[in-house]
């Protein structure tokens, strides 16, 4: 099998100083490796200078014949694709924006489980409650609670109780 060939408008120079410029330490690992082929050093070899093994190298090779030294950069895994589309999303923003209806919803404030169920019903879509919880705070939307009171409690007599600094113990 033979190797692949390396672009050859660079040289092991110009990868070991475009390496020496570089703050990601994985990007300048995978740069002296190839520079490293490009020096005419053995692919395994070059592959253990990276911590790799000659299959990783060669992956990393084509990514740099086809995107350049910054092919070699870490990047970040785009992850789940999203379950609500942005109409969906907008029309969820509004729902939460204008409060629930007693009447229709049931409830007198939307809780994540009641978001929950309106989003399955509505959309068809499955979330778990915590996810609901991220998708809103996603939305703009923040986690707001009363602070609670006992029903007998008189704002009088409390005004009596708070603690007041004497004026010398106050600083200027």
């Amino acid at each position: 099998m033979t190797p692949v060939p390396l672009r050859e408008d660079f040289d092991s120079a110009g990868v070991r100083v475009l390496a020496s410029r570089c703050d990601d330490a994985n990007q300048v690992r995978r740069m002296l490796s190839i520079a490293a082929v490009y020096d005419g050093m053995s692919r395994t070899e070059a592959a253990r200078i990276g911590g790799m093994d000659r299959q990783t190298l060669r992956d990393w090779v084509h990514r740099f014949n086809g995107e350049g030294p910054s092919g070699l950069a870490e990047r970040k895994a785009p992850g789940a694709p999203a379950k609500l589309t942005a109409a969906q999303l907008t029309e969820l923003a509004a729902v939460v924006e204008s409060g629930p209806d007693p009447v229709a919803d049931g409830v007198v404030r939307w809780r994540c489980m009641d978001l929950k169920a309106w989003i399955e019903d509505q959309f068809g879509v499955v979330y778990h409650e915590r996810s609901v919880s991220r998708l809103l705070n996603t939305l703009g939307f923040s986690h707001v609670s009363a602070r609670p009171r006992h029903a007998g409690q008189n704002t009088e007599v409390l005004e009596d109780f708070k603690k007041t600094s004497h004026a010398r113990w106050r600083r200027p």
